[in-house]
């Protein structure tokens, strides 16, 4: 699949997370000139405001964007964002859960608002309370969709995944333990790199968790996690905008051999127009769980196709136990309430 520029045939309504810049920006960007109808998230006023400003720069025609505050690095806030678009109540075609940090090289865990490790609270938690909320808005579209943000280094066998220590959750060790957790397996030292790979392969389990519970309760929906590839923004920003300085001259030199000499990197409107096609492309309209990933398949080319994920990512078992841990985290029930907004429906176990 190759992004296109033409129109979507039906205008949807998408909530994008992550808009603010990088691959969101492009999709948020592209989405908009094919006629959709789009809420941005942003982490606080001065964010929302620059985005739809410059949405309107660089985009004049199409509808009008709404840019509702919502910092995933507090649930509070993630709470208060979900109340106000539930009570105005207009559904949700494509909920995409794309929002993402990385701070590259740090030795000691950042904390969000509620005291988690920070990459994990954005990532993953914030993430999860938010599907839940907003399961409501999704329920009222005629073709619901969700789309989640992963990434290959999820995989410690694909390249990505094997620089460094590789993703794994152990048992779920420091996550169960609460708030104050640094690694969601517990008993390491931190590592933010780390801490990124896990939170991407959390970011798979939850896609594949979300969809057997929404067979389960009688309203299956398609939920694509996919992986934009190696995405090097010009200049500073995007997933390292938290990292340490001395890093700066590190970064600068892989983004040099990466992007320049071996060509294995997406551009950031590449990627964009991937995630705005699986926002609202017919041909993800078939319901069930699936991954896609922009790999490298020769010097300077690229194929965004249907991928496995990793084995862990596979496990039935840590999935659901994330799903329980991580909802009593953000304060939510771990089973979803049923279409109607009556009693919760129980989820039976895999066989």
């Amino acid at each position: 699949m190759t992004p296109s520029s033409t129109p979507a045939h039906t205008s949807r309504r998408i909530l994008l997370t992550g808009a603010s810049s990088g691959i969101g920006y492009q999709a948020a960007l592209q989405l908009r000139r094919a006629g959709h109808q789009l809420t941005l998230p942003c982490r606080d006023p001065a964010t929302a405001e620059a985005t739809l400003a410059r949405l309107e720069q660089d985009e004049p025609a199409g509808p009008s964007p709404r840019a509702p505050v919502c910092d995933l690095a507090d649930l509070a806030s993630v709470e208060r964002c979900a109340a106000e678009l539930l009570g105005l109540g207009e559904p949700i075609d494509s909920l995409v859960l794309n929002a993402g940090l990385q701070y590259s090289g740090g030795t000691e865990p950042r904390r969000s608002a509620q005291g988690h490790e920070l990459t994990i609270a954005v990532n993953h938690l914030a993430h999860q309370a938010l599907a839940q909320r907003l399961l409501p808005l999704l329920d009222g579209s005629q073709a619901p969709r969700l789309v989640v943000t992963a990434s290959e280094v999820h995989d410690p066998a694909a390249a990505g995944g094997r620089v460094g220590q590789p993703a794994g959750l152990g048992d779920l060790a420091g996550l169960r333990a609460g708030s104050g957790f640094e690694m969601v397996a517990g008993g390491l030292p931190f590592d933010a790199d780390k801490a990124y790979k896990d939170s991407k392969l959390c970011n798979l389990l939850f896609a594949r968790e979300l969809e057997r519970r929404l067979q389960v309760r009688g309203t299956p929906m398609p939920v694509v996690a996919w992986s934009p590839g190696l995405v090097i923004p010009p200049g500073s920003g995007g997933f390292f905008r938290y990292s340490r300085r001395h890093n700066e001259w590190g970064q600068r030199l892989f983004a040099l051999v990466a992007r320049d000499l071996l060509r294995i990197t997406a551009t950031v409107e590449l990627a964009g127009g991937l995630l705005a096609e699986l926002a609202s492309a017919d041909v993800h309209s078939s319901s069930g769980f699936s991954y896609r990933s922009n790999r490298v398949v020769g010097l300077g080319r690229l194929r965004f196709e249907l991928s496995e994920p990793s084995a862990e990512a596979l496990d039935d078992s840590l999935a659901e136990a994330l799903w329980a841990i991580s909802a009593e985290l953000v304060g939510q029930s771990a089973e979803l309430p049923s279409p109607a907004g009556g009693a919760s429906q129980r989820v039976d176990r895999r066989p």
